[in-house]
């Protein structure tokens, strides 16, 4: 066999492994059926195999490796679009959508993760062949374990404070705490929303908290992410069962109404915490001024 083999083997195996770790299926259910975790960890094989090949044909001075990398960046470039196309079609069904730019922080993630496994990959191999088999392993746990950091992006807990509130009517008005939700006349519903409706108040930690929470789609994915781990109480037709973020305009505090059909409350402010702050949703004024100030 040649010198390049276990190398190669052993890149395979890490990279793919570290795609199978990635790959889990949590409270929010994607991806949820076999075949397309079949999907995803094919493609993460062969991210794993353009990463440990890349290794042995530069040291044999055969640089079409570096070709065969460019057309990978494009081809995961379709996964993004593949699970954008797919996620958008799903998203017109659920009773509480994930909303858009959820779906392409989704997106984005599972094209990102495919480069961390030529990553990973790529160093196993050029740590096998720059030692011994246990150099290689030592780099590739490294390399797995650093992967671990870097697919790890930010949690709403980390920028708000999560506090619930007991929905009340002012007359037509539904209010959590201060905060206009929406109008409901008829008393029947006013029940329901009474019986199953759950509030919460997310105060930012900062100004560029402020922004982050006020985008819609930061908003949206809260709605969602707490309706898909503690169901929701609503069907299609009922305009009045939706859940709702609002803001309060004075302060930037967000008002979040639900209803779900587990009313738990300390688990409902630990899902609303785990929320993924989205990376398309983060804004920082702060840093403007800092510039501005010559900081």
């Amino acid at each position: 066999m040649s010198e390049y083999t276990y190398p190669i083997l052993l890149g395979l195996i890490i990279g793919t492994l570290t795609r199978v770790y990635m790959l889990r299926t949590d409270y929010r259910q994607y991806p949820t059926y076999l075949h397309g975790k079949i999907i995803h960890i094919a493609l993460g094989f062969i991210a794993a195999g353009l990463g440990t090949l890349a290794v042995p044909s530069i040291m044999e001075e055969d640089f079409t490796a570096v070709t065969f990398l460019t057309i990978a960046a494009s081809q995961f470039r379709e996964v993004r679009n593949m699970e954008r196309n797919t996620l958008t079609e799903m998203d017109s069904y659920d009773l509480v959508p994930r909303g858009k730019t959820y779906i392409e922080g989704i997106a984005i993630a599972f094209e990102s993760r495919n480069y961390l496994v030529i990553f990973t990959s790529l160093l196993t191999t050029l740590g096998y062949l720059l030692t011994n088999i246990w150099g290689g392993l030592i780099v590739g746990v490294i390399a797995f374990f650093l992967s671990k950091i870097l697919m790890a992006g930010g949690k709403l807990s980390d920028i708000v404070d999560i506090e619930y509130i007991e929905p009340r009517f002012d007359g037509a008005g539904l209010y959590v705490d201060d905060i206009y939700i929406m109008n409901i006349g008829l008393p029947e519903r006013q029940k329901e929303v009474l019986r199953y409706g759950m509030g919460f108040v997310l105060k930012p930690k900062n100004f560029d908290s402020r922004s982050t929470i006020a985008n819609l789609g930061q908003r949206q994915a809260i709605l969602h992410d707490v309706s898909t781990a503690l169901g929701v109480y609503r069907d299609s037709g009922t305009p009045a069962l939706v859940p709702l973020a609002k803001r309060d305009l004075d302060d930037g505090r967000i008002g979040v109404f639900v209803l779900p059909q587990e009313r738990d409350v300390k688990r409902a402010i630990e899902i609303i915490g785990k929320v993924p702050t989205l990376e398309n949703a983060i804004r920082m004024p702060s840093e403007r001024k800092k510039k501005e100030e010559g900081m």
